[in-house]
């Protein structure tokens, strides 16, 4: 069997874990984690501190960032080639299928994390409202795809009024692909959004928030997570305060 070799950066590209040594701040890192521990495979973590970056690593992929992956003498950088791999590779009967079946489940929040970019980096108080709007747009959006039902939760026979999706996540009650993307970035913008703006995801929003409580009991999830002051530190040159 040949080996795989994957090897992540668990540190933001902005600021190192601060004791060198835990899990930093990186989303990519996390996804890639979460599909593992989800398709059951054993797997041993090295921290890599991008600013004493070891040679052999300089020399595997030139001018790329980790995460990526070698296998057979290639080297795989770009992050949806290399899920597409793993779930081709890692693949039924051995392991678990983690492709979600409803393709919107695919792209739901997917402009979250950019519209969240650009909220944090603002530093002009005149744009901050239309920005902070922006955000919980995208916001309600994945709010308004989590509440409605999937269409395995749909009783065509039944006469009741049709009711919301009850779901834990993207597609389902177990977690996908789809969920393995946008987590680690939900959970950066809760943190961050707090952090440094005192912005919080509106209660009201009850779809993400139960979205967000139901992968805070997985430990694919939690375990693969950086600490919040980890994620807080990776941005603390990056969100910008709002000049006054």
């Amino acid at each position: 069997m040949q080996r795989l070799n994957l090897v992540f950066v668990p540190f933001s590209e902005f600021l190192a874990g601060s004791d060198g040594e835990s899990i930093g701040n990186c989303p990519f890192s996390q996804r890639l984690f979460m599909i593992l521990w989800l398709k059951g495979v054993v797997f041993n973590v090295t921290t890599v501190d991008l600013k004493r970056k070891p040679a052999d690593l300089h020399n595997l992929a030139p001018g790329t960032h980790p995460p990526f992956l070698t296998f057979n003498g290639e080297v795989k950088t770009d992050i949806n080639k290399i899920e597409e791999f793993l779930e081709d590779v890692l693949a039924p009967p051995k392991y678990p299928k983690l492709a979600a079946k409803q393709r919107e489940s695919n792209t739901a929040g997917n402009n979250i994390f950019a519209k969240f970019s650009a909220y944090i980096k603002n530093t002009k108080p005149e744009a901050n409202g239309v920005l902070e709007k922006g955000l919980l747009k995208a916001l309600k959006k994945l709010d308004d795809y989590l509440a409605g039902p999937l269409p395995e939760e749909i009783d065509a026979d039944s006469m009741e009024e049709e009711r919301g999706s009850t779901r834990r996540f993207l597609d389902g009650d177990d977690l996908t692909l789809a969920d393995c993307n946008l987590l680690p970035k939900l959970h950066i913008v809760k943190v961050v959004a707090k952090k440094y703006r005192n912005y919080e995801i509106p209660s009201e929003l009850g779809g993400v928030w139960r979205y967000l409580k139901n992968a805070y009991t997985r430990d694919e999830f939690t375990n693969t997570c950086a600490a919040d002051n980890e994620i807080e530190m990776a941005y603390l040159d990056v969100a910008k305060r709002l000049e006054k």
